[in-house]
């Protein structure tokens, strides 16, 4: 189970800092990288369902561009948007 976890926030963390666009790779990769760790299987299941949406759809919900749809975390994304406020996405 160790492995197969070490594998998932591998292949997470790959997907958080390689988004498509320089902004969202910054946040995401970030807010991930500081995270993943302490992310238990539940956590990391949510957060692979979150980064399943398109680029530009996930930025403006971290962003409050858009609503987040309720099949989506919104604590995740409640989250991120913290790290962000509190520097955590510092070379935007």
């Amino acid at each position: 189970m160790t492995d197969d976890l070490t594998v998932m926030r591998k292949k997470l963390l790959f997907r958080a800092e390689h988004r498509g666009f320089k902004e969202a790779d910054i946040v995401i990769g970030g807010f991930v990288r500081s995270r993943l760790e302490m992310l238990d299987r539940d956590g990391l299941d949510a957060l692979e369902l979150l980064l399943s949406a398109p680029d530009q759809e996930l930025y403006a919900w971290i962003m409050e561009r858009e609503a987040v749809p309720a099949e989506r975390d919104a604590s995740l994304i409640a989250d991120i948007r913290r790290f962000v406020a509190e520097g955590g996405a510092k070379q935007l």
